[in-house]
């Protein structure tokens, strides 16, 4: 089954060019009642490019994009890696403190942010934040045409010279990812990896010239980002972007746009099956692909898609910020394969599956995932020594997960040596959310873990132990900490310890804290 990585533009604004020549009136970008071709939106990038250059942005420098999807993100990002700047994508969950901490620590100089977005001005977020290499907040839903007006248009001959010195191994983007240590890591990644990672996916997923591809994953994610936007340049499809997922909304995009491509967790699918069984008329007969993840599926739920929503295609896959893509089912897999595998590795990707001492697992044995290839992080951005743990001297990276290998070279995650779990798509490090909480003044100590959820897949359960003398109840610990942090990453349930199960040498036994949950002999759970 081995398949040769594809020959694809060796950076991001390369592949918007080429879209740009080879699909010129093809539409690019569905937005509202409106519609961009290639050629069209390669030129407002050109020209939010020149923008940046009269905003003082030089190669090198970053530029942080806080904001859901629409058309001025896919410019704000483009625009900027025109003239050889990152992007740092941020999540827009986060509160002003999570989101200080990234702009801070990327030395951000441009902020892309809504003044208006689910009743929150971001600028006025970060207000009280120690910022000082940020110059300026661009409100993105209300300013960004005026940004734009600076510069000298699509024809300025300065973006052209800054364009030529964009290369295939500078970096376009630090997405931070959350770690064990509680602290987000800067995970850097150069233009070559994207459309080479993301064209061979475009591929093994069945993307098309002409498709149209509903991107509901956000874009501060790289299944929206880069397995969304940039693979519809590459591959000439059509993005429809959608700013916040709304079941309704999703059906009307499919019946109105006939959407033929459409990713997400199972939630998505789920939702127009019910459509369907709504006893409403509904057109789903566009729908061809569906690309899921993030979450089990079910071999029923692939088996209604391939017969009630009439999908041809059904892939699954595993992925990560440090790797992008590294394995994808195939098309005509079945529905066992597609439910409990996450494919077999892209083109160009190794993967292992070893012991404690680093020793390749037989078959079918569970074991570490080591992962080899083109898509893996260039680094944490000034974090040597959590690089030199993360990717090891011969370029493996260890990614934490637990899994299997069979002997059709097809993986599965069974467990995550890390401790994070996945809440509704969104990767949670309790070891991040233990380190929120201990601001609570009420706050001992807090172990958190993932505990199943049937809407989210697992949503957290804190436990915590309160400082002498203080009081708090699991409603009032709710109610700080979705002020405190990103509302995926707030515990759904609290209980109150005296203590926790501890080893000898004083660790807690998350293992035994899932054993007991909601046994009242440790406390009372809110």
């Amino acid at each position: 089954m081995t398949e040769t990585p594809g020959i694809w533009p060796p950076t991001i604004p390369e592949a918007a060019r080429r879209a740009a020549e080879t699909w010129p009136d093809a539409p690019a970008l569905l937005a509202g009642d409106r519609c961009w071709t290639f050629a069209q939106l390669w030129a407002d990038a050109r020209a939010t490019a020149s923008a940046m250059l009269a905003a003082g942005l030089r190669h090198g420098d970053r530029v942080g994009i806080w904001a859901p999807n629409t058309r001025e993100w896919i410019l704000a990002a483009l625009g900027a890696q025109s003239v050889g700047a990152a992007i740092v994508p941020m999540n827009t969950r986060f509160k002003g403190g999570e989101a200080g901490d990234i702009l801070r620590r990327s030395r951000a100089k441009l902020l892309f942010a809504p003044a208006h977005f689910l009743g929150q001005d971001y600028g006025a977020l970060i207000a009280g934040e120690d910022l000082p290499d940020l110059r300026e907040v661009i409100a993105i839903d209300r300013d960004f045409d005026a940004f734009v007006a600076r510069g000298q248009g699509s024809d300025d001959p300065a973006v052209d010279a800054a364009l030529a010195g964009v290369g295939p191994d500078d970096i376009c983007d630090i997405i931070f990812t959350s770690g064990t240590t509680g602290r987000p890591k800067g995970a850097l990644t150069a233009h070559r990896q994207v459309p080479q990672s993301f064209g061979d996916w475009a591929v093994r997923v069945d993307l098309r010239a002409g498709d149209r591809y509903l991107i509901v994953n956000p874009f501060f994610h790289t299944f929206g980002y880069k397995a969304g936007w940039v693979a519809c340049l590459v591959r000439g499809a059509t993005m429809i972007p959608l700013p916040t997922f709304d079941v309704a909304e999703v059906v009307r995009q499919v019946e109105q746009n006939r959407i033929s491509f459409i990713p997400g967790p199972p939630t998505i699918y789920q939702s127009l099956l019910q459509e369907l069984g709504s006893g409403e008329r509904r057109d789903f007969s566009s729908l061809r692909v569906a690309v899921t993840g993030a979450a089990p599926v079910p071999p029923a739920l692939v088996e209604r898609m391939r017969h009630e929503l009439g999908m041809q295609n059904i892939v699954n896959g595993y992925g990560m910020t440090e790797c992008g893509v590294i394995a994808m089912t195939r098309q005509g897999d079945d529905a066992e394969t597609v439910a409990h595998t996450c494919g077999y590795p892209m083109p160009g990707i190794e993967v292992r599956c070893v012991d404690d001492e680093g020793h390749d697992r037989p078959s079918g044995q569970a074991g570490e995932l080591w992962v080899r290839g083109h898509g893996v992080t260039r680094g944490y951005l000034d974090d040597p020594a959590a690089t030199a743990e993360a990717v090891d001297a011969d370029g493996w990276l260890h990614t934490g997960d637990v899994g299997t290998i069979d002997a059709r070279g097809y993986l599965a995650i069974t467990d995550r040596k890390k401790d994070l779990f996945i809440s509704g798509g969104f990767n949670v490090y309790p070891a991040e959310v233990e380190k929120l909480l201990a601001g609570h003044p009420a706050v001992a100590q807090a172990a958190v873990i993932g505990v199943p959820d049937e809407r989210l897949g697992e949503v957290g359960r804190a436990f915590v132990i309160l400082r002498p003398g203080m009081t708090a109840t699991g409603a009032d610990l709710t109610a700080w900490s979705r002020e405190a942090m990103a509302n995926y990453k707030v515990p759904r349930g609290f209980v109150i310890v005296p203590d926790f199960p501890r080893n000898a040498a004083g660790k807690v036994l998350k293992t035994e804290l899932r054993d007991v949950l909601g046994d009242r002999a440790w406390g009372d759970k809110t």
